[in-house]
């Protein structure tokens, strides 16, 4: 069966975060300030995550990410991913990390069954990748994972930098160096209006097309045809073939109309939008009797609801109610 929205979208992927806890604080994300975590009990336990992924999957949606949060700071993630991989619920299963904890964790991934992977990385100057992420000497751990990842066969790992004028948008080039030294996918995201501390506004913003431009002073580049209608990325491989670039670009030319995506939050909850005003409990139906018929028929009536877009670029645009690190990437 497919899961459609009322807007006739095919709803087939999906993000599950698997903790709230990070540690990173980075500035696009999480407040500087110290900050309550949701309590343990609200998490989903490891059999709550298993029996909405059969009744998700069932529903028709057949990619999944692993997010948080920061995904490998949850005792038990190897054994989730390797759970999904053996009961082949999902065509593909992927994992997004800030890479901090990889380099010892790569070969258990790859050996659980994980697909793909992305890392955030969002400098390659030591000091300032602390300012940014306001850790101190994690640079090198994560440069570490990255290389760990590509030799346990992770490879392509795509490596994901969110732009902030002022931050790093003086970086593009050296970022581009790296990608094309070790064939990574290298991403560029525009900065979007989920930090906890409230910089964001669009004189932040490093739009795609200033992106597009800086990239294209590298080399020639070729337009790569999209995988899907709701791939997020626009994709280019420069002219030698030694990487491949895309340019994640929500704010500046969004791509809601061919929205394909729903998440799960750490304590149970559905957005079906990043940018949603609210979130929709499943925990109090996981662990009140409900039947897997009921689960699935409330999934079906929140998806009717999905937003037909995010609003960034309207006048009455209000910033969601929780931050990245709360809602999972």
């Amino acid at each position: 069966m497919a899961l459609t929205d009322s807007f006739n979208r095919a709803i087939t992927d999906l993000r599950v975060s698997v903790t709230d806890r990070c540690n990173f604080r980075c500035i696009y994300c999480r407040s500087a300030e110290p900050e309550n975590y949701v309590p343990g009990n609200h998490l989903l336990t490891w059999p709550e995550y298993q029996r909405l992924c059969r009744v998700l999957a069932a529903l028709g949606l057949h990619k999944i990410r692993v997010t948080g949060g920061e995904p490998l700071v949850r005792p038990g993630v190897e054994d989730f991913i390797q759970w999904l991989s053996k009961h082949r619920l999902f065509d593909d299963i992927a994992l997004t990390t800030n890479g901090f904890s990889l380099a010892e964790k790569a070969e258990r991934l790859k050996a659980a069954g994980l697909h793909r992977l992305n890392v955030s990385l969002d400098s390659l100057k030591p000091e300032r990748f602390d300012r940014i992420t306001r850790t101190r000497g994690a640079l090198a751990r994560v440069l570490a994972g990255i290389e760990a990842a590509e030799a346990a066969g992770l490879a392509p790992v795509k490596v994901n930098a969110v732009i902030v004028r002022g931050f790093n948008d003086d970086e593009i080039f050296d970022f581009v160096h790296f990608a094309r030294a070790r064939r990574l996918v290298m991403r560029f995201i525009e900065f979007m209006p989920l930090d906890a501390d409230h910089i964001w506004d669009r004189t932040c913003v490093v739009p795609a097309a200033e992106i597009l431009a800086q990239l294209r002073q590298v080399d020639h580049l070729v337009e790569l045809p999209r995988q899907a209608a709701s791939e997020t990325a626009l994709r280019y491989r420069f002219a030698d073939g030694s990487a491949e670039v895309g340019i994640v670009a929500p704010v500046s030319i969004p791509f809601c109309g061919h929205c394909s995506r729903i998440r799960v939050t750490a304590d149970g909850k559905i957005r079906t939008c990043l940018f949603s005003a609210l979130d929709h409990d499943l925990r109090g139906l996981l662990r009140n009797g409900a039947a897997d018929a009921s689960i699935a028929a409330r999934i079906e009536e929140i998806v009717r609801h999905k937003e037909e877009g995010h609003r960034i670029n309207e006048p009455d645009f209000v910033p969601p109610n929780r931050t990245m690190v709360f809602i999972g990437g």
